[in-house]
Order: C-alpha cells, then sequence, then structure tokens
C-alpha cells in the first residue's frame, strides 16, 4: 500500500493511504485509487437497494391502505442518508486534519457529533411528519390520505429506529477506514445511502402498526412531538457549541430537502400505474435514486474535505481537483447504471416480476442516469461554493442539498427516460 501526500495544515502533515488496485485502466489518472473504493462500495450499495426494490413491491397492499404513505417514502428514506451521509464527512474531515479521537464523552467532537445527527433527524422526523400531510392533503384527488398524527407516528417511530442502525453503520465505517486505510469521503455516502433504504423502509412498514389507532396513536404523537420539543430546548441551552452549530446548520437543510422530496414522491404516486404495469420497476427505483443520491454524496464529500483543505479554488469554472473528482463521478456513473439494470432485469425475471425487458431496462437506466449526473455535478460543484461563500460548513449541507435535489430531479427522469423509450 502506497501513500498520497497532501499539503501541511498547521502542525499536521497529512497522508492519504491509497490501495494498489487500480481499476478501469488509466481512464482515471492519479486517483484511480479513490475511484477504485467509490466503485466497490456504489455496486455493493446497488445491490443492496435490490432488496429495498423488492420490498417496496412486496407493500404494494400496504401502500393500498395506507393512502399517502408512497408519497411519503422518498422524503423519509433520504432523511437517513441526509442526516448520517454528513456525520460521515464530517468524521472524515476531522480524520484528514488530524483533529479526531475515538473519545465517546459529550463534549468531544465524536459525541457531539453522534448528539447533532440524533436530535437532527428526531427534529426534522416531525416536521416531516407535518409536511407530509400538507402535501397529501394538496393531491389526494378526493382520498382521504392517513392523519397528521399517523405521519408523525410513522416518520419519528420508524425514523428512530432506522437511525439506530444507520448511526451504528456510519460509526463502523469510520473505524473501518481508519483500520483499513480507505479515504471515508470515497465509501459513506453509498454505504450509508444503501443502509438507510435497506432500514428505513422496514422500519416505516413496521411503523404502520401504530397508526389509525384513534386516541392512541394520537396520544403517542403529541408525547413524540413534547419530548422532541424538550430535548431541542435542552440542547440550545447546552454548552455544547459544536453540537448546536451542526443543528442550527443541518435543520432547515433537513427541512427544505424533505419538502423537495416529498415532490419527488408525488411525482411518483402520479405514475402509479406505470409502475404497476411492470413491477419491476419498483424494484428498480430505488437502486436508481440511491445510486444517483450516492454519487452526489461521494462527489460532495470530497469537494467539501478539498475546500477544508484548500486544494480547490472557488471558480466559475471547475479546475484542477474539482475537474477531475467531476470526471470521475461521470465514469463511475456508466458502470453502476448499467449493473444497476441487469441487476433489477434479472432478479425481477427470476421472481416472477413483470418487465419490459433487460434491454430497454439498460436503456432507461442509463439515459436518466447521465441527466442525473449532469445534475450531480452541478449541483455538487456550485452548491459547495455557495454555501462556503455563505459562511456555511459544506460537510453540513452538502449531501442534503444533493439528496434532495437529486429525489426530485431522479424521479422526473426516471420517468421521463421512461416514456421516451416507450416503457411507458
Amino acid at each position: 500500500m502506497t501513500e498520497r501526500r497532501l499539503p501541511s495544515v498547521g502542525r499536521v502533515r497529512l497522508t492519504v493511504p491509497r490501495l494498489h488496485w487500480r481499476p478501469l485502466g488509466g481512464l482515471l489518472g492519479p486517483d484511480r485509487g479513490d475511484a477504485g473504493q467509490s466503485l466497490i462500495a456504489l455496486l455493493l450499495a446497488a445491490t443492496t437497494s435490490l432488496i429495498t426494490g423488492f420490498t417496496i413491491a412486496s407493500f404494494q397492499g400496504t401502500l393500498k391502505d395506507f393512502p399517502g404513505l408512497l408519497l411519503f417514502i422518498p422524503a423519509a428514506i433520504g432523511l437517513r442518508g441526509n442526516v448520517f451521509g454528513p456525520l460521515g464527512g464530517r468524521l472524515s474531515t476531522a480524520i484528514q486534519a488530524g483533529t479526531f479521537s475515538w473519545s465517546w464523552r459529550l463534549d468531544s467532537l465524536l459525541g457531539q457529533n453522534v448528539l447533532a445527527a440524533l436530535a437532527s433527524s428526531l427534529l426534522a422526523a416531525v416536521g416531516l411528519g407535518v409536511m407530509a400531510e400538507i402535501a397529501a392533503l394538496a393531491v389526494s384527488g378526493g382520498v382521504t390520505p392517513i392523519g397528521i398524527w399517523d405521519f408523525i407516528v410513522v416518520s419519528v417511530f420508524g425514523g428512530v429506529m432506522a437511525s439506530i442502525v444507520v448511526l451504528a453503520i456510519t460509526l463502523g465505517l469510520a473505524v473501518a477506514s481508519a483500520r483499513f486505510g480507505w479515504d471515508l469521503d470515497n465509501v459513506t455516502a453509498p454505504l450509508v445511502s444503501a443502509s438507510g433504504d435497506f432500514v428505513t423502509l422496514p422500519a416505516l412498514v413496521f411503523a404502520t402498526t401504530l397508526i389509525r389507532r384513534g386516541g392512541f396513536t394520537r396520544y403517542l404523537a403529541i408525547v413524540m412531538v413534547v419530548f422532541t420539543a424538550v430535548g431541542a430546548v435542552a440542547l440550545f441551552r447546552s454548552k455544547l457549541k459544536i453540537c448546536k452549530r451542526v443543528v442550527t446548520e443541518s435543520l432547515p437543510i433537513l427541512l427544505a430537502a424533505g419538502s423537495l422530496s416529498l415532490v419527488a414522491g408525488i411525482a411518483l404516486e402520479r405514475s402509479l400505474d406505470k409502475f404497476l404495469t411492470f413491477t419491476v420497476l419498483l424494484v428498480l427505483l430505488p437502486g436508481f435514486l440511491s445510486s444517483s443520491g450516492a454519487l452526489g454524496g461521494i462527489l460532495s464529500n470530497r469537494l467539501s474535505t478539498k475546500v477544508h483543505l484548500g486544494l480547490i479554488e472557488p471558480t466559475r469554472v471547475p479546475t484542477g481537483n474539482a475537474r477531475s473528482d467531476i470526471a470521475i463521478t461521470y465514469v463511475l456513473a456508466l458502470p453502476l447504471f448499467v449493473f444497476l439494470a441487469v441487476l433489477a432485469g434479472t432478479a425481477g425475471a427470476v421472481a416472477g416480476e413483470s418487465s419490459p425487458g433487460i434491454a430497454l431496462l439498460v436503456a432507461v437506466a442509463l439515459t436518466g442516469g447521465l441527466v442525473t449526473t449532469t445534475a450531480v455535478a452541478a449541483i455538487a460543484y456550485y452548491g459547495t461554493l455557495a454555501v462556503v461563500r455563505f459562511g456555511l460548513d459544506p460537510d453540513n449541507t452538502g449531501i442534503p442539498i444533493i439528496s434532495a435535489t437529486l429525489d426530485v430531479v431522479g424521479a422526473l427522469t426516471f420517468v421521463g427516460a421512461l416514456i421516451l423509450w416507450g416503457v411507458a
């Protein structure tokens, strides 16, 4: 294993371990090792997303029994990645800057970051439940959706269960990155996104057992809201400066991201008949959306770390390191979306899901995927520069901005690609 040296920051000399394996020939220049780590993580995440897709396909009855739930799913799933992806980004920056330590004290860097992630997740879950009810009523079309208390219970209870698991996975990745010499920026976004998809949907479905129970559901939701409010007041009265800054910067972005993801959910719910015609599309959809978000998360994390280290200049047209990272994103996207379509088509055929054929699935995934990747590059680069210009930490805001925007762009391009290739 070799090492790549970066410029000194203060008194800390930075070295980033590099793997010997260098995939994709000479296309990737000096960053082939980083691309190898990312490609493995992306392919693993794409494979895991297949399970999420089959889960959605198998819960068609639940979606029909609880109107509005499909609209809510992209936002609820995306929230896990939007919270814990940035946590991984902050830990990566601290590791590479030499300021990270495994101290579990509440006032330590790690302790405050973990607390901030859990607090942000809980606060955003309550807000998301309220926004989901408003969106469901706006597009109900005469069908009464589940109520606001139902949405809050599903969002908070399902979200807490999923958050505990995804937090453990995020911290496990930090341990593994230190142990095996990985660059955490290359693996956090796809693996956290995949774990969020894999864990959140079953948790949400389980949480539906607590809704539509009259007074019980209402009182349970009120207890959750009160607990969240008391916890928020206690947090902002504390002396945990890092934690308060992360929550303050993250929460508005998380809520904005959630509202955009609800727009994506509306687009998907209105196209539900297309997915029921070829049910394999329900298998492909989660992987398509999560892979797009993972590509954006990798690019955002890498750009954020390089901004912190002074390795990227804020120019209108990407240059140097930024251009190299953007090019790698496109190269990763090509095999990723082909792999995803072939995998979904093959598994769907084995499971007996109706399908337009693997060739059309590949065409849809590649067309929509490359359009989405273009959006990834623009949003990640210019979004990172805009955040820095306003004095915010891109580690806190980059992934939520990209994830939420890509939920909408990904959903629209996916449906658009279906129409373009005559699948819908």
